[in-house]
Formats: structure tokens, sequence, C-alpha cells
């Protein structure tokens, strides 16, 4: 088969933002590869594969159960199937129809993010009723004992970069104020390195994806307690029949957790110390940057490069730099979550020396060409830009923020 980037007519993307689903996730080790293509051939019994899955993820995680389904946002929904129903099979077939069941979930309101949905939706799918806890910077365990009542089916905690990341409450004391009511805890910890610490801290239920830091095929990880897990997988029955995976997908996993144990992660953290320490030698210095160390919020052994820009200085805002870097080829994607404010982060995990090198000369290259000192623009709301662009789809544009125009003019 032809290289399949040109052979379908796509550019290579420099991914400096980070195990992203809209990238592709990560690219897949050798050894995955080489585990998901040897099933293709063969047929198996699911049910015995899922439970070859169960005990690798205990193995790796210290739950007593685990299972494989599509994502962890498909996760989420059954897991919030999972407390409602239990493995009572007329309930499974029933979903979404909760009548009869415990039905509220809750949710710190800090924590019902959008992470390409919110979360709130993934619960709501399952057909349970979300009752957001506290307010969006702020929220104490007694708010959640006040929330919680005869209706309550389950609490879901998110550990993510896209949460509110102060003023809520810490996951310990969120277990155990459910847990003195008898409600489970499910935790969404898709892109988390550690694969025992939150079950430790009390949680029943935890996701993880596949696909992300672990290098697999797509695929979410449910792993907890073994009732739990078993209503999980029984929900295939049921709703989570649009959320089953594949044999290559529990394979994939089952070598992609067998290849974490054996990493070094010691040398590929200095590694990528060592690529962030090489950019932050070449951008600084730059006019209208300001860059600096930034380490990863939830506490992965990550740190990424933080470009402050100065529009007035540099003759671009953080916008349109990460803009125009994505309209290259390759295109160079940053992570530009807070554009808005005036920054966007390098993210080292998925890069080479030379693919740094690129980025760092290609923002070199933006900025010295930038026209000049300007007026400063305020930039567009990045879930504007997404709805903007993705309309055009299936004809698309180049660039990872096609199709916007407000914003896009240079200062000055």
């Amino acid at each position: 088969m032809a290289e399949p980037l040109s052979s379908l007519g796509l550019r290579k993307v420099i991914n400096a933002s980070g195990t992203m689903t809209a990238l592709g996730a990560s690219a897949v080790s050798p050894e995955v590869i080489a585990a998901a293509a040897s099933i293709l051939p063969h047929f198996v019994v699911m049910t015995e594969l899922q439970a070859a899955a169960s005990r690798s993820i205990a193995d790796a995680t210290g739950a007593e159960a685990g299972c494989v389904t599509a994502c962890v946002a498909a996760g989420i929904t059954l897991g919030v199937a999972a407390c409602m129903t239990g493995i009572e099979m007329a309930r499974i077939e029933q979903l979404p129809d909760t009548r009869g069941m415990k039905n509220e979930v809750l949710l710190q309101k800090g924590h019902n993010v959008n992470f390409g949905a919110s979360v709130s939706q993934m619960i709501a799918l399952s057909g349970a009723r979300v009752l957001e806890v506290g307010n969006a910077t702020s929220c104490g365990a007694y708010q959640l004992r006040g929330a919680i009542g005869p209706q309550t089916a389950a609490a879901v905690y998110v550990v993510s970069h896209h949460t509110v990341q102060s003023g809520l409450i810490d996951l310990s004391t969120f277990c155990a104020t459910c847990h003195d009511a008898g409600v489970p805890v499910i935790v969404d910890a898709a892109s988390e390195y550690n694969l025992r610490g939150f079950l430790s801290q009390g949680a029943d239920l935890v996701l993880y994806s596949a696909h992300k830091f672990l290098g697999g095929l797509t695929a979410g990880v449910i792993a907890g307690r073994r009732d739990l897990v078993r209503a999980c997988y029984l929900q295939e029955r049921g709703i989570g029949r649009a959320m089953k995976v594949g044999k290559e997908g529990i394979v994939g996993l089952i070598a992609a957790l067998t290849r974490w144990h054996t990493l070094d992660h010691a040398a590929i953290q200095r590694e990528e110390t060592r690529r962030v320490d090489l950019a932050v030698g070449r951008l600084r210095g730059l006019s209208g940057l300001q860059v600096t160390l930034e380490p990863d919020p939830t506490g992965n052994p990550i740190n990424r490069v933080k470009v402050n820009v100065v529009p007035e200085q540099a003759g671009v805002t953080a916008f349109q730099l990460a803009r125009r870097l994505g309209e290259g080829d390759p295109a160079i994607v940053v992570r530009d979550h807070h554009v808005d404010r005036d920054y966007i982060l390098l993210d080292p995990c998925n890069l080479s020396d030379e693919e740094m090198e690129q980025v760092c000369a290609r923002i070199a290259d933006v900025v010295g060409t930038a026209p000049g000192p300007g007026r400063p623009i305020t930039p567009p709301s990045m879930a504007d830009v997404w709805a903007e662009g993705i309309m055009r789809w299936p004809d698309t544009s180049r660039g990872r923020h096609a199709g916007t125009k407000k914003g896009d003019e240079r200062p000055g």
C-alpha cells in the first residue's frame, strides 16, 4: 500500500499538542500494532477475550476486575448505567428509561467540562439525570453531602487539565463522603499516568484511555469493583451495544498494558525534559515571546513549554500564531486551549528532536515575519472557532482553525 498520508491526501502533522483524539490520539507502538494484527485473522469468543483483558487490567491497576469499551466517553455512560441497573438484565434492557431506578448522578460543577463533548451529556446518554454540585470555582464536602438523596445512583469525578484546578473537593474526601451514603464513585482519568492511585483513594470505577499515554488502539478501560465492572460489561446487551470494541482493540490494550510496565519511564522523562530545554533555549529572546515551563496540572510527570505572546511586540496574537503554525505543510499543532489568555503550550511527549527544532524554527519564522507592533486583538472563542470550521466538513480547509475569519486579521 502507498504511504498512507499521501495516498489519502493528508498532510503530515507535527504534534506539539499531546495525545489528542482530534489528532488520532497517539502513535501506536510497534508491539501493539503487531499484537492487534496477530488477532485479526482469527475468530474468538469475545467473552473469553474480555475475561483475559479483565485479568490484565486487574494486574495493571490493582482492581478487582476490568473490561474494555469503545473509549472513556463510553465508559462514563456505561459506568453510570451499571450503577443504576446492577446486573439485572431487565433493567439493562430498559435503559435509557430509568423508571423504577435510582437515576441521579452527582458532578461537581467545576468538573462539568467539554473534552470534545460534555461530561454531563455522556452521563445523560444512560438516561440518568445530572445534578451539579457547588459552584464553578468552589465546592465543599458539605455541599456534596447535601446533594445526596434517595435517588442518587452514583457520583462522577473528573481528573483532567480541562477542569477547575482549585477550590473543589479532593478525590479522597469526595469518595469518603459518597461512601458514607452508599454512593459509588466513577473517576474519569482518561489521560492520567497513575494506574493505581485513584482506586487506592477510594474510587469504585476508574476509566482510562487505551489510546492516549498507553499507546494502544482506540478503546476505553474500565477498572474497579468486580460487581460494577460486570454490570458495565453486561450493558452490551443494552445501550452498550453501540459502544462495543473489537477484538483488535482488546488485544491492543492488553499489549499496551504489558508494554507500559516494561518502559523505562525515567529515561523517557529525561528525553522529554531535554527537548523542553531545547525549545526554551531556541525561543527565549524572540521578540514578543515570554517562555517558561509549566508542570502538568494533574500531576503527570510532564513539563510543557509555555509561550506567552505579547501581541504589541510579536505582531501576532497567540491565536494567530497557533493558526499559522497549523496552516503549514507539515501542520504544526500546538496546545491552544488558552490562546484567549495569550499563550500556547508545547507538549514534548510526541515530538522527536528534529520535530521540536522544526516547531521552534516555524514559531521564529512567524514572529520574525509579522508586521510589527500594532493594536491588540481580542481572540475569538475557541468554541466558535471549532463550530465554524466543522460546519464546512467534509469540504475541509487547511489549518486547525480553518474557516474562521474573526480575529484572523493582523494587528496594526
